[in-house]
């Protein structure tokens, strides 16, 4: 049946985008943190986020949201697109462009959020002997944006050149599910006491609060545009 051989391709094809997805999504998130991290080395600031912190993001961000991106329903016009070369790079078509732009922007809010948190106690980058719990403060404000812009850019990266109200917000529920889980999973070891003091964490003002979720916001807003 001739018929099987047209969706059999059809399927190959959003395979392959949906492994691209979630290289890139991984990509762009550990970019993010190498961005963070190497700066504040290289420049001899306080280090922005702890090992431990680090390895929480890894967790609800590198699992659940790209695995959901994994199983993306997939491009309804992806039988229109013609035949990709076999020699064409992975990378091709600006992939590696939107990895590096998505990386160097998660990098630079989550440092520009601890400038915040910092300077709300009176500090800079360049100020000697840091309070502790100035530094944790600003570490935790870091330590959200890291991890939501994360999560909200995987919704961004379902694909390369329609927007998410075009493919349809709510069209990969596993995605929308992975994300309020990181969220949930994020703001409760922020505010459970026994949690936040395990990470070193410390529960941020409401304004706080709406400024790292604002800065979370806007790589999935840049990306979009």
């Amino acid at each position: 049946n001739f018929t099987t051989i047209v969706h059999a391709i059809e399927e190959g094809r959003n395979i392959y985008n949906n492994i691209k997805k979630a290289v890139l999504f991984l990509l762009s998130c550990n970019l993010g943190e190498v961005v963070t991290i190497l700066v504040s080395i290289l420049l001899f600031w306080p280090i922005p986020l702890l090992p431990t912190q680090i390895l929480w993001i890894n967790l609800i961000t590198d699992t659940l949201p790209a695995i959901a991106l994994g199983v993306d329903p997939g491009d309804k016009d992806v039988m229109k697109q013609k035949p990709r070369n076999p020699k064409e790079s992975f990378f091709a078509e600006g992939a590696w462009l939107r990895a590096l732009i998505g990386g160097f922007l998660i990098g630079a809010l989550t440092l520009i959020a601890f400038y915040f948190g910092l300077s709300e106690h009176g500090y800079s980058f360049g100020s000697s002997k840091i309070d502790n719990d100035a530094l944790n403060y600003a570490r935790t404000m870091a330590f959200v944006v890291l991890a939501l812009s994360q999560l909200f850019y995987s919704i961004s990266l379902r694909h390369s050149t329609k927007s998410m109200f075009k493919i349809g917000l709510l069209s990969n529920k596993y995605l929308i599910g992975a994300i309020i889980i990181g969220v949930i999973l994020q703001f409760s070891v922020i505010t459970i006491p026994f949690l936040s003091g395990a990470f070193n964490l410390i529960n941020l003002s409401l304004n706080d609060w709406l400024l790292v979720i604002g800065f979370a916001l806007i790589p999935l807003l840049i990306n979009e545009a």
